[in-house]
């Protein structure tokens, strides 16, 4: 079996989450990705941890290894004559070339969308920024957290007693990961019908503001804006996560119809307040909230959150364990899966890394270890542009091709 973008061949100039993460999930399912980094200027995230054994290196890196998955990495110093050649060449022989770096950047090195449709008309160019390439903000700078906020989601993170409250991490660069794959293979199936290649700009804050679907529409049909409610929700009640046995053990759970909410009482063993008026109906619910919030709690800390949402899937109420880092990996469902799996990282040997989300039944994903710093020169040099050791040597002599790590680790 072969991966299902077997032949389509990206090169990627990304850094940190967004990019990395995209092209990521492209090469895990066969397509042949090119990371362009170098010794002087590295994708950052080498250097955010957490790291093998403490140890601070651009190849030790668990956050890098999160996004950075089945791509290979060659170092080229593109301000030597001899190493733009070298990126020339990869954008004649690839399909796609994504970039998220800060708008002008690219063109700063003559690698903008049309400079690089001059020397491959066909080619399909993303370009991945917090406000889009173009417009009075576009060159707004800075990581998922500005978007976050600019996009509406931090201002709806939170209690409502409290000030607004932000994602954890980078969270809208995640979101807008998970939906480049698309737009990569829209444009693919495009070029295949009409032999044209096309620029892609994408605007992380955008997909944010898409994200956010019921908030957005309840303000444009009804003129409400939507504030912070901690972990409630309008349409079910009780909504939220309930403490239960064990040092900060909870467990969630959501009612939305009349019916669940029977079954939930049911499992309660229908005590007398379950049948007080306050809580005969969703909206005398919605209206004692805070009160029903408590007696249920008052439930849930006498039982261990795996026996509470066992109880609740049970009677068809909703419900699961808040697990941690921990719980994950001996989460049944996700060992029956093989969700984590070892790959055999080149410094820091076998390392666990989450496979694919997705199983295809023709089709099996190609998934492995992600790239130390230049790991793959000589394969992308040799195999890939089909370069001469004499070439190669000439270029590791000019310091085209970098070795030399020149940052402080």
């Amino acid at each position: 079996m072969r991966g299902a973008l077997e032949g389509i061949k990206i090169v990627a100039f990304e850094w940190i989450v967004v990019g990395p993460l995209a092209t990521s999930y492209l090469g895990e399912q066969g397509a042949t990705v090119v990371k362009v980094e170098s010794h002087v200027r590295p994708d950052g995230s080498r250097f955010i941890g957490p790291f093998k054994n403490g140890v601070t290196h651009p190849d030790y890196s668990g956050f890098f290894c999160h996004q950075n998955s089945s791509k290979y990495s060659v170092t080229i110093n593109v301000k030597k004559p001899s190493g733009k050649d070298l990126i020339v060449k990869l954008i004649k022989w690839a399909d796609v070339v994504v970039e998220n770096m800060t708008p002008g950047v690219m063109k700063s090195l003559g690698l903008d969308y049309e400079s690089v449709k001059a020397v491959n008309p066909e080619v399909i160019y993303l370009s991945i920024s917090i406000q889009g390439q173009f417009g009075p903000h576009h060159m707004s700078t800075g990581f998922g957290q500005l978007a976050a906020a600019l996009g509406g989601c931090t201002d709806l993170t939170g209690f409502p007693d409290r000030g607004p409250a932000p994602c954890h991490g980078a969270y809208v660069d995640y979101i807008t990961a998970r939906l480049m794959p698309s737009l990569i293979l829209a444009a693919i199936d495009y070029r295949r019908r009409t032999g044209k290649g096309q620029f892609i700009d994408d605007s992380i804050l955008e997909n944010t503001a898409y994200f956010f679907a019921l908030p957005v529409m309840d303000y444009v049909i009804n003129g409400r804006v939507w504030t912070r409610m901690g972990n409630r929700y309008p349409y079910a009640c009780p909504h939220g996560a309930f403490r239960c046995q064990g040092d900060d053990r909870w467990v969630a759970i959501a009612v939305f119809t009349e019916e669940e909410w029977q079954a939930f009482c049911g499992v309660l063993g229908r005590p007398e307040w379950t049948k007080d008026s306050r809580f005969s109906t969703f909206w005398e619910r919605k209206r004692n909230e805070d009160e029903l919030e408590k007696l249920l709690e008052a439930w849930t800390v006498n039982h261990a959150a795996e026996q509470v949402e066992t109880l609740m899937q049970a009677a068809g109420v909703p419900a699961g364990v808040v697990e941690s880092t921990k719980d994950l990996f001996s989460d049944p469902q996700l060992q029956f899966r093989g969700t984590f799996r070892e790959l055999n990282h080149k410094t820091m040997g076998p390392i666990l890394r989450v496979g694919p989300a997705s199983r295809f039944s023709r089709t099996t994903d190609v998934q492995f270890a992600p790239p130390i710093l230049g790991e793959h020169n000589s394969f992308v040099l040799g195999e890939i542009l089909h370069l001469s050791e004499d070439e190669i040597s000439d270029l590791y002599a000019e310091g085209a091709i970098t070795t030399e790590a020149d940052f402080p680790f």
